[in-house]
């Protein structure tokens, strides 16, 4: 493991303000996180959510959702954006990323990741080859104590990577 995997290729303070039309020009596919990515953690999809996964179905890209969590806590989310996705995912592993590109059918030049934790998210997209996107957490409040110490260990890690960055 080098430390430039610890590094998103990009960072934004919300999933819902990227340039989506833009973005759908250069990939095929998105994975994303779901807790504190797309909404505060344990949270259901949101009409916002729902919006946004429309918006980007639209626009011609695949979807996939990696979690760490349950399939009784993924696929009520993952139903309700119409999207497929990978439970017990095991990230920081590459397994879940993997499995989520082989369900799309599309390759990691051609997939963005997207999620708001360091060293699961981005450590995990970035080893399985993809471009990766770090969000601000949804709502802090809502972390459990665990990624409370994670957030503050990731601090010196929360700037964009120089190396391959197309994202």
């Amino acid at each position: 493991m080098g430390l430039g995997d610890l590094y998103p290729d990009r960072m934004t303070d919300s999933v819902y303000g990227l340039d989506w039309e833009k973005l759908a020009g250069r990939y095929r596919g998105v994975i994303f996180d779901i807790d504190n990515t797309l909404v505060p953690h344990g949270a259901p999809a949101d009409e916002k959510a729902i919006r946004l996964f429309d918006r980007i179905h639209g626009l011609g890209l695949r979807t996939m959702l990696v979690s760490n969590n349950g399939e009784e806590r993924v696929k009520p989310f993952a139903d309700q954006v119409r999207s497929g996705y990978v439970y017990d995912a095991g990230k920081p592993g590459t397994r879940g990323y993997l499995e989520a590109m082989k369900k799309m059918g599309i390759s990691a030049e051609e997939t963005l990741f997207v999620g708001d934790q360091i060293f699961t998210d981005i450590w995990g997209a970035n080893r399985a080859g993809m471009d990766t996107i770090l969000t601000k957490p949804v709502d802090r409040s809502t972390d459990e104590i665990q990624i409370v110490v994670k957030r503050f260990l990731e601090k010196p890690f929360r700037k964009e990577r120089r190396k391959r960055g197309r994202a």
